[in-house]
């Protein structure tokens, strides 16, 4: 009997032989689909809860345990990514969503009031510890796929800002895109239809990283809980930074900038939906061009702690002149918010895009959940401080109070950056050229 034909092996399609860039796309259109449910889920709530009589105040409450939450996960998620892998902390955060919106399936306005109340902000605890783990395991997996180049440091941390950039920009433009998804599946296919046909776009974006690697992200010795506590000066300081900056953000945001719209200006609901969707879509469009407006600008390499102080000082005086502005009575008062809020969106999204990259630049390739995580659950606290303030600074001054305590905000963002170190490559890069 002859020796059967050889027959050479089937190409594997081992998760292990997926190229950093596919790892890449898998990791981008998967953080691309959830941001796309996350912001629609916001304006459906919202809208929904509106239309059946619910208080702006009962809204706001719907929304606390989605922030609180998001302080507890960043923290206690980039431990569990480094001691059990990125993928698993990414497949966490997609199924916890699913399951936040299947709870909102069955939401009916017959439901008592209290009920509902703590009904749906039981779900939005769920979505937002998901929307936390999804965010640390996406930006923190793009450190572990960016090639290592020791002949050439400059030009590898260039392709990290690149990619960080692209990500953030992109997230933060689909989320606007998501508040006019929001309201265009309410309109079309009601609430609980909506709700459903996201579970299940989710479900499909799930079976989609299955290709990825178990290992990506995971620390060899595995670390201690207390190691979830950042121990590096950069991390530190650049995290209190992120800390003010987006509490800057969110205190005329989240209430003040929607209630002054719709009572002082009188714009309809839909007006002011679709004004603030576009302004996230214009600043997630600035901050993933953030690296070509650097080169255009003549600044080629990647940015260090001298970009954080300068964009952080220039954005401190935009919400003060709005607030200037405001107060000496203009004819239109609505052409001063609209420019000024695009001014805004502009300077803090090259703020967002560089203090993005700079938390990856500290962190080291295999400890980077724990970094990102500590980082993420600062900008998460300043968020709530935001929210917070907003509702009631708003109360006692308006909008230009609110404005007035963005500008402070954002100037104790740049004292914090003043001390940030020289991140390692750069210290390299130095020594290099002196060399």
């Amino acid at each position: 009997m002859g020796r059967p034909d050889f027959q050479p092996p089937a190409p594997s399609l081992s998760p292990h032989h997926l190229s950093p860039i596919g790892q890449y796309a898998v990791i981008t259109a998967s953080y691309w689909a959830f941001t796309l449910t996350d912001g629609a889920l916001r304006m459906l709530v919202v809208f929904h809860f509106h239309q059946l009589g619910y208080s702006s105040l009962e809204i706001a409450f719907l929304f606390l345990f989605y922030e609180f939450f998001g302080i507890v996960t960043n923290l206690t998620g980039g431990w569990l990514g480094a001691r059990f892998g990125l993928r698993l902390t990414l497949w966490a955060g997609l199924v916890l969503q699913i399951v936040a919106l299947v709870m909102l399936v069955p939401v009916s306005a017959s439901w008592p009031r209290l009920f509902s109340l703590g009904y749906v902000m039981a779900a939005q605890a769920i979505s937002g510890i998901a929307k936390d783990l999804n965010k640390m395991s996406a930006k923190s997996a793009i450190k572990t796929v960016v090639p290592e180049t020791p002949e050439d440091p400059g030009r590898g941390q260039q392709q990290l800002f690149r990619w960080v950039a692209i990500l953030t920009g992109s997230k933060n433009a689909l989320k606007g895109v998501g508040f006019f998804l929001g309201g265009l599946l309410l309109t079309s296919i009601g609430f609980s239809a909506a709700v459903a046909a996201m579970a299940g776009g989710l479900l499909l974006t799930l079976l989609g990283t299955l290709v990825l690697p178990a290992e990506i992200g995971r620390m060899k010795q595995k670390p201690a809980f207390l190691s979830l506590f950042s121990t590096s000066a950069g991390i530190n300081r650049l995290s209190l930074a992120r800390f003010f900056l987006f509490g800057a953000r969110d205190v005329w945001f989240v209430v003040a900038l929607p209630v002054f719209l719709g009572t002082t200006l009188g714009w309809a609901f839909w007006e002011v939906g679709g004004f603030m969707g576009l302004w996230v879509i214009g600043y997630g469009i600035v901050q993933a061009a953030a690296p070509s407006l650097r080169r255009a600008w003549g600044s080629g390499g990647p940015p260090g702690p001298a970009a954080v102080q300068f964009w952080s000082a220039l954005l401190t005086a935009v919400p003060a002149l709005i607030a200037v502005a405001l107060w000496r009575g203009p004819t239109h008062p609505g052409v001063v918010i609209v420019v000024g809020l695009a001014v805004f969106a502009a300077v803090f999204a090259m703020n967002s895009s560089i203090h993005s990259y700079m938390v990856l630049a500290y962190a080291d390739a295999e400890s980077v959940s724990l970094n990102v995580g500590f980082y993420y659950m600062a900008n998460a606290a300043g968020r709530l401080l935001g929210t917070l303030l907003s509702g009631a600074v708003f109360m006692v001054g308006g909008l230009q109070a609110c404005l007035w305590c963005s500008a402070l905000l954002v100037g104790l963002s740049w004292l914090s950056s003043l001390r940030l170190p020289v991140p390692r490559f750069q210290r390299i890069v130095s020594a290099g050229s002196s060399g």
